[in-house]
């Protein structure tokens, strides 16, 4: 009988439930952005088998093998990094408090560990730029000199989070994946509303699988990206009138985006395994920013993987577009690609269009969700 993917390493990590109650800390730390996504990440599973933040021997390896210093595939180094003088007087075996940026306790780190990071090292082989223009580079070049490794022990994943309903750790996913009697499940990693290419990926996708798990990241974005309760307004709109309910759900990923491109794509594959999918929605320029990388790298970088290193399957997509010749969505695999057959719209040009109160043409984008999103831009404040 089929059951569900297993996690990544085997077992699925819960580090949630620590107590308030603990050992006056030496130090108490305010975490990032980035770490406050990775400590409730690490804590719910999400990151199995990760069951803290990386020592160097795993940090390094990441870097330069695509793996844990075991031999297990991991593309993106997951650290808790802070200043030299703050770092200075910890030692081995300490307790460290971990805050968020409004001083709440979100848990606490044993220190396994103490090493400088060596930001130029991950700036190229995770990013493949020391370019602070990327996003991810310049979130790297101002983090901590120091990183202090170790396993987490958490009192809350994050004080208040958004879309409580929908925010469903992997144990919660799976179990609601077994009630509803799929064995196969394809996620699909957005952070942008869906537009028409995206639904026909998805319902390409659904064919041959039991059910999809729509799954928008969350977490930390850059400046610019369209706000999180409004995409949430967009596919809730798309799965009422365009999806079957019996084979699709929706389920928020609380996680940061990196924008490494490849290797992103590679650590969205792991984190959708352990929440128990079986397929995974690679398309172009998936995780990608600006021109740093290929139109399809985040494809090509699976083949690169040690046989066996990952099992959940990535399905690899063309770039997709509306047909005026055929009447309908087509790729460079289904349809002759004819000049000025396709429309296809930029996201500038779509952020212009939104801006002059135009919609979007419906064979890029549904009707009700070009109506929230020209309400949206009716509505933000001049300047943002």
């Amino acid at each position: 009988m089929k059951t569900l993917m297993p996690p990544h390493g085997g077992r699925l990590i819960d580090r949630t439930g620590a107590s308030t109650l603990s050992p006056d800390p030496k130090v108490s730390l305010t975490l990032s952005a980035w770490e406050q996504c990775d400590l409730e990440m690490i804590a719910i599973g999400a990151m199995s088998p990760l069951d803290g933040f990386m020592g160097e021997a795993d940090y390094l390896s990441v870097c330069d093998n695509l793996t844990l210093a075991d031999g297990t595939v991991w593309p993106i180094p997951i650290t808790c990094s802070l200043d030299a003088a703050t770092a200075d007087p910890i030692s081995e075996g300490d307790q460290v408090a971990l805050r968020d940026d409004a001083g709440r306790l979100l848990g606490y780190l044993t220190v396994s560990q103490k090493y400088r990071q060596d930001k130029r090292k991950q700036a190229t082989t995770v990013f493949g730029t020391e370019d602070v223009a990327h996003p991810g580079v310049k979130a790297l070049m101002d983090s901590g000199e120091v990183c202090l490794a170790g396993k987490i022990d958490v009192v809350t994943p994050r004080h208040d989070p958004m879309f409580t309903e929908h925010r469903l750790t992997p144990a919660q996913t799976r179990a609601e994946f077994e009630r509803r009697g799929w064995k196969t499940v394809v996620a699909f990693q957005t952070r942008n509303p869906i537009h028409r290419a995206h639904e026909y990926l998805t319902k390409c996708a659904q064919e041959v699988t039991d059910g999809l798990l729509i799954h928008p990241l969350m977490g930390a974005t850059k400046d610019g990206d369209i706000p999180a309760e409004v995409r949430m307004q967009c596919y809730h709109v798309l799965l009422e009138k365009y999806y079957h309910a019996d084979h699709t759900m929706l389920s928020v990923l609380p996680a940061a985006m990196r924008y490494s491109g490849p290797r992103e794509a590679v650590l969205h594959a792991v984190l959708r395994q352990n929440y128990g999918c079986s397929h995974f929605i690679v398309g172009r320029d998936h995780a990608g920013v600006g021109k740093y990388y290929s139109t399809y790298a985040a494809q090509e970088i699976f083949d690169t993987l040690p046989e066996g290193g990952l099992q959940i399957l990535p399905l690899k997509f063309e770039h997709s577009g509306w047909s005026k010749r055929a009447g309908g969505m087509v790729s460079r695999k289904t349809f002759p690609m004819i000049e000025g057959d396709q429309i296809h719209l930029s996201g500038t040009k779509v952020r212009e269009m939104l801006q002059e109160g135009q919609r979007p043409p419906e064979e890029f984008t549904r009707p009700e969700v070009a109506d929230i999103l020209i309400q949206w831009m009716k509505n933000k404040p001049k300047g943002d």
